[in-house]
């Protein structure tokens, strides 16, 4: 990762910074100069996250914000506390995610696989596009999975009552941030936001480590022979930083390569609806009849 740009005097959001891909992007954007938000649940953590990355990258300008995305008034605390403290957001890497074998709920109703894989950062983009808009030239880069193509929107059980498996359930968030990008990258167009998801490939994590289910137990098991972060890291580092790619928008990169996505994915009227549907559960939009 040799002649990265600078990033000097551009401000960037990473959610789940604390460890893996989060935390090693992190790191690099910060070598870059970029001063780093870094937006974590668990706040000892957090603060053990910032050291490290504060002490690899020589860079101060490291901070951290907590937020839980398993609680959208948290996710809406997050945005208040961003915009008073900080004046732009140059770059948003929406990072964060989770595996659980059972279906749990969040507060809100939600099933919480959806919610914090996916849901609760449609929310928060959402809650910082005004700061985006007037940073522009800005970029959005949200972190998706090969396991999308898996992935298969039912809007009769969006929140998996019939029938809950955490492969898919995680396959089907992913695809939601892949059809998300592409409808956010076409509702952006005139303003200067890019938005583009990408694909680390198969990385090494703490992800699923506390998670009974297959899904985790196997990419617990596949560890040691995956990519470290720092690896996993090169792509949305590509993307929040790439000269080239300052007009480029609404791309499937896997690494730091565009590529195709899932059929399903390029489904506009499926987007359009999602977008729908995402908006009326996190209170963007009124639900129907109200």
């Amino acid at each position: 990762m040799s002649q990265l740009p600078s990033m000097r005097g551009k401000t960037a959001v990473i959610t789940g910074a604390n460890s893996g891909i989060g935390k090693a992007t992190a790191i690099q954007l910060a070598k870059m100069g970029a001063t780093i938000v870094m937006a974590c649940r668990d706040k000892g953590r957090g603060n053990a996250a910032i050291a490290d990355v504060k002490l690899a990258s020589k860079n101060p300008e490291v901070h951290l914000l907590m937020v839980d995305l398993a609680l959208q008034a948290s996710v809406r605390q997050f945005a208040k506390e961003f915009e008073s403290r900080y004046r732009r957001l140059d770059v948003l890497v929406n990072n964060a995610g989770t595996i659980l074998a059972n279906r749990e709920m969040t507060p809100d109703g939600i099933v919480t696989m959806f919610a914090v894989n996916y849901l609760s950062q449609f929310l928060l983009t959402n809650l910082l596009l005004p700061r985006l808009v007037a940073s522009a030239p800005s970029r959005i880069v949200n972190v998706t999975s090969a396991l999308h193509f898996r992935g298969h929107l039912d809007f009769k059980d969006i929140q998996a009552k019939k029938h809950y498996k955490s492969s898919t359930s995680y396959s089907q968030a992913k695809l939601a941030m892949v059809l998300f990008t592409y409808e956010l990258a076409r509702r952006l167009k005139p303003t200067g936001v890019t938005v583009n998801c990408v694909n680390p490939g198969a990385v090494a994590s703490s992800l699923g480590r506390s998670d009974a289910g297959l899904l985790a137990t196997v990419m617990i098991a596949a560890n040691p022979f995956l990519t470290q972060p720092e690896e996993g890291a090169e792509g949305p580092v590509y993307l929040s930083s790439a000269p080239q790619l300052s007009n480029v928008t609404g791309q499937y990169f896997v690494k730091k390569k565009p590529e195709q996505s899932s059929a399903e994915s390029y489904d506009e009227e499926e987007a359009k609806k999602l977008w729908e549907v995402s908006a009326q559960m996190t209170g963007l939009a009124p639900k129907p009849g109200k």
